[in-house]
């Protein structure tokens, strides 16, 4: 389906949703009803929102009174930030109305929703924070929730790493393990990071390396709402790879083979006319990173709408969305290259009678990824400049001959050429297969249900309840495509004419899409929990949750299907909401684990004091709240477990034994040995916290955390002779140490017209191979007391000087050996770290770590009358980055018949030897050269401006007079600078998309 009947149809579905909220907001005709809000002293309160069900609003003015038009037998729903929310009937509108002041913390927009379970902020006893964006959106719109997360969320580590232990599990609306990739900022209501043990514990196995909760916006009670948000924008690489033109790489190139000893392989002559020569069809120069291939922008286009209401019996959210974006690569226009994401959510909440209510999600989300067959970014890695021309002109061509006019007669063309190719390639050029070879079309589907059921069994006994919660997701992903086939043409030069032609291929045009499956994913999830809440002798109060989870995951080619079940039980005491105790524990089970292990219980405890609530700091000017916590316990795990019957032993078929009388038998290998006393791995953890307000403006959070990734499973190399390698058990041995603090900070101030919000948070999380077990020749090769990701490498010493080698090329007496072939002047020179007088894999050293001890994040908001401005800042230190990674794709490393990168201009020559940044070339394979060592390594260190975005908000009268509630306008960036040493190589993408900056003009509009 061509895009703009995509389009259509989806404005017309947002249309006729319009027009429907629309009819259903509608002012109806009703009795005005008049009351006086007061609170608990009696006294008159202002600016209380007040809603009915048929979309009316009104607020309370400074004598604390309101009017609001009401039917018969209708409820209004009364708020205001620091009170307790109240619903009241019609009938009971009289006089005045009391609300309760809510306990700091404790109030509605201070519920954080931890997936099975809700506390208030104040709560809290474990390591957890929390964000809502209700009041973000307007003046940051990002729409991916991994940058929401990245730098605003305390203790991440970019966008799902928390503390540095690994990657979190995602919670989504109470579902384990969803993507949070199918999400749209619009819909999200609330991200929350569970980080200590005590916080992750109700999430069993699944929960150990932290967990990060998302949940989704839903309708309230009488506020109906329709939301737009429409952005478009265009983004521009931030950097492309510069290769070599076809001149001086030939060059080279006969440079790198008179390095090896061999012989020139391109003519001079031939080089010249490469430099002088007007025809570039003979005498190409291809950069398929050029704006003839490579868009120098691309554009998206992104629409969402919301609705949301309901009353108090019943609710509604509905999310409707569209985006595009266009693809870097588009030189076929018929292929419409780019993706296509439509969305749908409906989220329901519903009463069944007084004592039974339940919610009913579903989700339905289709993506398509557009592209020719072609791969031209991978290809632009590999294909040499001078290789051949991708097109060829048919006015150059001599159809003197009657064999080659006849070729041309049959031929396609486009405009007005012939797809040009070489022996190499024959039929599968990828220029002419990415104009010529049809497309493909990868359709990605995501469908997910979930169902809640809550019972409140006051009945049975006040304060006990119950809650069931069922899940369904299904993914799948094939790929269409039209696999067309086509001629390309090999062309004989005579002078500047072409004279005949070898012919690839044939024309022939796939009638059939064809559709090829990539697999898909079902999960079904089921939980259930009791909970019990009471308060007992007034100021102690109780609250006990036991909890029953199961997981089933179906995966096209994997058997298991059972897997992370778990029961959970938490108690909370407290007394005057002021001094909480919790104890939870899980009871795991794991069927990666031997009958007699599959069972582990993980206790956690924690405490808290408010300390702001005792008498010597109640009346504190300088400090408004202050609460001390600290909590630990042992979380037992197999999600480091990677596989399954590690516990067994693993035979395998060998190969055959001959015997002398002519029979055979098939030999049985061993892999690995039995262990029937393997278990659980487990993540040992301590956490001590603070947090405080301070001023009545300030927000610090403070926790220092110790984590233990303990038992973790792996082969003991120290305990068997090296021939007993095929019988050695997988065991419990492996120890991981993670040490470090974090800290948040927010500063909300106003003055007069004028206010600020300043965000910084900042991670430091050390970590250390506590326990391994190891055989190394020498002691320094040891990885254990070392950084996780330290790099092992060789350290560089610049390179081989002429001077190093006698007259028949052999190192001087006296220099070490290196190990890893022939070396010449111009190679890198390592250390010998051992003395004895080899250079080889026993002279690496541990030369850096991957991995950054140091992550941060800044976030300011200024807002002055109707503007605001929204700047994100993200940074790093203490990591090196290595060149010879392979998302590098050899850009780096080059040698042999690779493709070159301008990095090789700064290479050593006799000329250049005290110079020169890179080594000598060469036409072989370099042994020598390219391994890890510190040549090679850069600071990682960087600042990034993620996103900025200035919005301007119209005043209420303009907004009246479009009949609309809310209008604003904003232009926002993306990836906008970069400080940092080495940014352009950070920035360097190779092979793939290019990192770009982005540039977005958008409209949100409320009615």
């Amino acid at each position: 389906m061509k895009i703009n009947k995509l389009y259509r149809l989806f404005t017309l579905a947002s249309l006729m949703l319009f027009c429907f909220c629309n009819v259903a907001i509608a002012q109806t005709e009703g009795v005005e009803v008049t009351a006086t809000v007061v609170d608990e002293q009696g006294n008159p309160i202002s600016g209380v929102d007040v809603y009915s069900p048929n979309g009316g609003k009104a607020s309370s003015d400074v004598n604390g009174q309101f009017k609001i038009k009401l039917n018969d037998d209708q409820s209004v729903v009364i708020q205001k930030k620091g009170y307790e929310s109240v619903i009241v009937e019609m009938s009971d509108l009289l006089g005045n109305i009391t609300m309760e002041k809510s306990l700091f913390l404790a109030s509605e927009d201070d519920e954080i929703k931890m997936g099975v379970a809700t506390k208030d902020r104040r709560n809290i006893i474990g390591a957890v924070s929390s964000i809502n964006t209700q009041d973000r959106l307007t003046y940051d719109n990002t729409q991916f929730v991994r940058n929401y997360i990245n730098g605003l969320m305390l203790g991440v580590r970019g966008s799902d790493n928390v503390r540095g232990i690994g990657d979190a599990v995602f919670v989504i609306d109470g579902v384990i393990g969803r993507d949070p990739n199918i999400l749209n900022m619009e819909e999200v209501e609330q991200i929350t990071v569970l980080k200590d043990a005590n916080s992750i514990a109700l999430y069993g196995s699944q929960g150990r390396n932290g967990v990060i909760v998302i949940n989704t916006k839903r309708g309230k009670a009488n506020k109906k709402e329709i939301n737009v948000n429409i952005r478009s924008g265009i983004s521009t690489p931030i950097s492309l790879p510069n290769y070599l033109g076809s001149v001086p790489y030939m060059q080279l190139f006969n440079e790198a083979r008179i390095n090896d000893g061999l012989d020139a392989f391109y003519d001079s002559a031939l080089i010249q006319e490469f430099r002088t020569s007007s025809n570039s069809y003979k005498y190409p120069d291809l950069d398929l990173y050029s704006t003839e291939y490579v868009q120098p922008f691309v554009s998206s286009t992104n629409v969402l709408t919301e609705f949301s209401g309901g009353n108090d019996k019943n609710q509604y959210y509905v999310n409707v969305g569209w985006t595009r974006n266009e693809d870097w690569v588009n030189i076929n226009d018929d292929i419409n290259a780019g993706t296509n994401r439509f969305n749908v959510r409906g989220n329901l909440d519903f009463k069944i009678n007084d004592w039974i209510s339940s919610s009913l999600d579903g989700i339905a989300i289709i993506s398509t990824d557009k592209s020719s067959r072609a791969n031209l970014l991978s290809a632009a890695t590999t294909l040499r400049p001078n290789t051949y021309s991708p097109f060829l002109p048919i006015d150059l061509i001599d159809t003197s001959d009657p064999t080659v006019a006849g070729q041309l007669q049959a031929a396609n063309t486009f405009n007005g050429m012939l797809l040009g190719s070489t022996q190499q390639f024959g039929a599968d050029a990828p220029i002419a297969l990415a104009i010529a070879g049809g497309y493909r079309n990868t359709v990605f589907r995501s469908t997910q249900f979930n169902n809640t059921i809550n019972f409140d069994l006051d009945k049975i006994t006040k304060g006990l309840s119950a809650k069931t919660y069922v899940s369904f997701d299904f993914y799948d992903s094939y790929n269409l495509s039209i696999n067309n086939q086509f001629k390309t043409y090999e062309p004989t030069w005579e002078g500047d004419r072409i004279t005949s032609l070898g012919v690839f291929g044939e024309d022939i045009k796939d009638q059939t899409e064809n559709v090829s499956t990539n697999g898909f994913i079902s999960r079904f999830g089921l939980y259930g929990l009791i909970n019990y809440e009471t308060t007992f002798a007034k100021n102690h109060s109780l609250n006990t949750t036991l909890l029953g989870f199961y997981n089933s995951q179906r995966q096209n080619d994997v058997i298991q299907t059972d897997v992370d079940a778990h029961l959970g039980f938490q108690m909370t005491y407290d007394y005057k909401k002021k001094l909480f105790f919790d104890f939870t524990g899980t009871y795991t089970n794991s069927i990666k684990l031997p009958e007699g292990n599959r069972g582990g219980l993980s206790p956690t405890s924690g405490i808290a004091y408010i300390i702001s609530e005792e008498p010597f700091l109640k009346n504190s000017k300088f400090i408004d709240y202050l609460k001390l916590k600290a909590s630990g316990g042992i979380i037992k795990s197999d999600q480091g477990i990677d596989g399954y019957y590690l516990y067994d032993v693993n035979y395998s078929s060998g190969n055959n034994i001959n015997w002398a009388d002519g029979n055979s038998n098939r030999r049985q290998n061993i892999t690995q040995g039995e262990n029937l006393d393997l278990t659980f791995e487990e993540r040992i953890d301590l956490n001590i916290g603070l947090e405080t307000y301070l001023m009545n403006s300030m927000w610090l959070e403070f926790n220092y955390f110790k984590s233990e990734l303990d038992k973790q499973v792996g082969f003991l190399n120290d305990q068997y002779p090296s021939f007993y390698d095929n019988f050695r058990p997988y065991n419990n041995f492996d120890k991981n140490l993670y040490t470090g603090f974090e800290i948040g900070m927010n500063f909300n101030k106003s003055y007069e017209d004028f206010s600020i919000s300043l965000g910084a948070n900042v991670l430091y999380s050390q970590t250390e191979r506590a326990k391994r077990s190891e055989v190394f020749a020498e002691d320094y090769l040891q990885t254990q007391g070392r950084e996780i990701s330290t790099i092992f490498g060789l350290v560089d010493q610049g390179f081989y000087a002429e001077a190093d080698f006698d007259t028949d090329g052999n190192l001087n007496a006296g220099l070490p050996e290196p190990q890893f072939g022939n070396v010449q002047p111009g190679d890198i020179k390592y250390q010998d770290q051992n003395g004895d007088d080899m250079i080889d894999n026993d002279d690496r050293i541990a030369i850096g770590q991957a991995s950054s001890p140091w992550t941060y994040g800044v976030n300011l908001n200024l807002k002055y009358k109707r503007f605001n401005f929204f700047v994100l800042a993200t940074g790093q230190t203490g990591a090196e980055g290595n060149k010879l990674n392979n998302s590098f794709n050899e850009y780096y490393s080059v040698d042999g018949n690779d493709k070159y990168s301008e990095v090789v201009l700064g290479r050593w020559t006799p000329a250049t030897a005290s110079t020169a940044t890179y080594p000598r070339l060469s036409s072989q394979t370099n042994q020598n050269n390219f391994r890890t060592s510190t040549f090679w390594l850069y600071d990682n260190s960087y600042l990034n401006i993620n996103r900025a975005q200035l919005t301007y908000e119209f005043q209420e009268a303009f907004c009246n007079q479009l009949g609309i509630e809310d209008f604003s306008i904003n232009l926002s960036g993306t990836n906008l600078f970069e400080i940092g040493e080495n940014k352009d190589i950070r920035q360097l993408r190779i092979g793939t998309t290019p990192l770009s900056r982005v540039y977005t003009l958008g409209l949100r509009m409320s009615f």
